[in-house]
């Protein structure tokens, strides 16, 4: 059962290279400045065992991942992330910042992957172990904004394209 929250989660969500990860960085530093103690996070990832998650979730080395065995990963990181960082910060009163969270799921397995929507949404509730966002700013833009910030951010220049990919949200199964 979940402590008591005192806390607020507010998560992002948008596509890869829609600004989410800015604005959650600056919304928490703004936060902070008000003197509340702020937990800033990622999904997936933000503990040891969710980070390892994610490098599985990203390897494009991996082709042959069942979109199953993809929900149960992402589900997997996020109940880790959940039970260790984001349920004690709310019941320590803290304000937590994920950029992303089980919205992302839902449009990428669900949606995306085709998945039964039933089934993605009871996987969610057991991957977020309970902790529903107090509130979510989903940053909508142009899929052709995004695609173009997204190689901005990788090579430096508009209008070229990358074949890596660096850090967060250069992923097509789920940004993160």
């Amino acid at each position: 059962m979940n402590a008591p929250r005192t806390g607020l989660l507010i998560t992002f969500e948008g596509i890869d290279g829609s600004g989410k990860s800015t604005q959650a960085t600056l919304l928490g530093a703004r936060l902070a400045q008000t003197g509340r103690t702020v937990v800033s996070l990622r999904d997936p990832g933000a503990t040891e065992v969710a980070e390892r998650i994610r490098a599985i979730l990203l390897d494009r080395r991996l082709t042959g991942l069942s979109p199953w065995a993809e929900l149960l990963l992402y589900e997997a990181a996020r109940a880790q992330m959940s039970e260790e960082m984001i349920q004690p910060a709310l019941a320590e009163g803290k304000l937590v910042v994920c950029d992303r969270y089980y919205d992302s799921t839902t449009a990428y397995q669900g949606y995306g992957r085709r998945l039964d929507l039933e089934q993605v949404r009871q996987a969610n509730r057991i991957g977020s172990c309970g902790v529903v966002p107090d509130a979510t700013f989903l940053i909508d833009v142009e899929l052709a904004y995004g695609s173009r910030e997204r190689r901005v951010s990788r090579t430096g220049s508009p209008g070229l394209s990358a074949t890596g990919r660096s850090g967060a949200g250069t992923h097509s199964r789920h940004p993160g």
